[in-house]
């Protein structure tokens, strides 16, 4: 079921999966807003009227946390509220395809998650959009993915949980946001790497898989951090490798993919604002220098690190760049993984 949630840039409660990320989340708006008030400047123009920031996952996700924290720090910079309307489902085809076909006037905007910018294009057949449909405005969250497993699954390394799905072939079975999903591909890219199957079992986005996930309904999944780290902190859930290159501040003690031997497992999360394609340049200076104001900030950039995420300013040119790079990157992973569309 597609959960629907909204917030505005002055709201002191947001709507979530479970009362736990609401909390969470309603404690980073309320500290966000504080940090970037009286940032407002009054103008003509662009913008007179709210701003809706997409998202193509249901509420829980740290695309979701993305959103909701720029909002709520971007509201005040702009001088509007801006809203965040998830769209969940159709492997980010959904809100891809709204927000090609709004009005190209700046109101309705892309809060992108990489995997579906960079995977979903590879993998549909009757392509809805294609990442030319959208003009890059910045990045603003990068993280790498975790491998997190439930509290009763026999397993504390990662070398633990290759040894289990070699001597229980095909019982494991682990989470994904949807199918051709980042976490989809890392869990193939594991496979792969460890010689190793096990069960693909795609949701709607993270924070429905998460729930599955507590429940024990599956046995492990791959994520961004953010959304996983208050049932890390309360025992319920157990991070067994970070599949990036260093080692995730809000996370010491867990090694990385590399020094648990598996070098080749590596992949890394960004979550992106973009605009249609035909927003006046004028439209698009001005989001790209507010959101720079916002992530560069160091009230926003302290509350990332503490969500397991890093607050990454790219500006246009470079997260072009970084969508082509990527592009072509996965291609290879999907071509080698077979992996196909629904």
């Amino acid at each position: 079921m597609r959960t629907r949630a909204k917030t505005t840039a002055t709201a002191t409660t947001v709507t979530s999966t479970t009362p736990c990320a609401s909390r969470r989340l309603a404690t980073v708006a309320v500290a966000l807003a504080a940090a970037f008030a009286g940032t407002a400047w009054a103008q003509g123009g662009y913008p007179n009227k709210p701003v809706t920031l997409v998202v193509p996952t249901a509420a829980g996700g740290t695309t979701d946390l993305s959103a909701r924290m720029l909002a709520q720090a971007l509201g005040p910079v702009l001088g509007q509220s801006v809203v965040v309307d998830n769209k969940g489902g159709g492997n980010g085809n959904i809100a891809a395809g709204a927000v090609k076909r709004a009005e190209p006037d700046g109101y309705t905007l892309l809060m992108q998650y990489s995997g579906y910018h960079v995977i979903s294009p590879l993998l549909t057949r009757q392509k809805q959009w294609e990442p030319g449909d959208f003009q890059p405005i910045a990045n603003v969250l990068s993280a790498p993915q975790i491998i997190v497993v439930r509290d009763g699954l026999p397993v504390k390394t990662l070398a633990d949980l290759i040894a289990y799905a070699k001597a229980h072939p095909g019982k494991l079975n682990y989470a994904s946001s949807g199918n051709g999903s980042l976490q989809h591909v890392t869990g193939a890219m594991l496979e792969q790497q460890g010689g190793v199957k096990m069960v693909h079992v795609p949701y709607k986005g993270t924070g429905p898989a998460l729930q599955d996930l507590l429940g024990g309904q599956v046995d492990l999944t791959f994520g961004t951090a953010p959304p996983f780290m208050p049932h890390i902190q309360a025992g319920k859930l157990r991070v067994l490798a970070v599949t990036g290159k260093q080692r995730l501040a809000s996370l010491p003690d867990v090694p990385t993919t590399a020094e648990a031997g598996y070098p080749k497992v590596d992949a890394t999360s960004w979550f992106a604002l973009f605009a249609p394609a035909h927003v006046p340049k004028a439209v698009v200076d001005k989001l790209v220098a507010d959101v720079r104001t916002v992530v560069q900030n160091p009230a926003f950039q302290q509350k990332a690190l503490e969500q397991g995420a890093t607050a990454d300013y790219q500006g246009p040119q470079p997260l072009a760049e970084r969508v082509k790079a990527d592009l072509a990157n996965w291609a290879q992973v999907v071509k080698a993984s077979r992996i196909e569309a629904d």
